[in-house]
């Protein structure tokens, strides 16, 4: 059933609206990611949440704000590239599933991981957390770029929401 604002939509094509209208200029326009830098990872390919932790915290260091990563892997979950997704509060992060995938999709990526840091130093996860983690591994369904884990950061020490059951 069309509202009516689709209904609108649809009628202005239907009676052929909008002739005598100038012409609409549409950008014609490319997307393309940009390298900025890069990393060493020695153990090439992630075979575990321990070795998902292990390149997310060499790549943020140590930071005071909650930083969002989104790691792209290829099929033999080799890490093609590493993206900040967002960086929120001392204590949250707002993402979204389209900035999630970008990344994703520009880097031709077979699945993903996901991590934040709690600047707290405790990886206890929030139901925000196990919330975003969800909409996340459905998103990737409708996508096709599995999510395969969701990894929280802590002081020398981490969650995955994979073990825990929420994956």
């Amino acid at each position: 059933m069309y509202t009516n604002e689709k209904f609108k939509q649809l009628s202005l094509l239907q009676e052929g609206a909008g002739k005598n209208l100038p012409a609409k200029r549409v950008n014609i326009v490319s997307v393309k990611l940009l390298k900025e830098t890069s990393i060493m990872y020695k153990n090439r390919a992630i075979q575990s949440p321990e070795d998902g932790y292990e390149l997310m915290k060499e790549f943020l260091g140590e930071v005071d704000r909650e930083h969002f990563l989104v790691v792209c892997l290829d099929t033999k979950n080799q890490p093609t590239s590493i993206n900040v997704c967002h960086v929120g509060s001392l204590n949250a992060s707002v993402v979204h599933p389209r900035e999630v995938f970008k990344p994703a999709i520009l880097s031709n990526a077979a699945s993903l991981i996901v991590g934040h840091n709690h600047p707290s130093g405790q990886p206890e996860p929030s139901q925000e957390d196990i919330n975003v983690t969800k909409r996340l591994s459905e998103s990737g369904k409708i996508v096709g770029i599995e999510l395969l884990d969701h990894i929280i950061l802590g002081d020398d020490k981490f969650i995955s929401l994979k073990e825990k059951g929420y994956l």
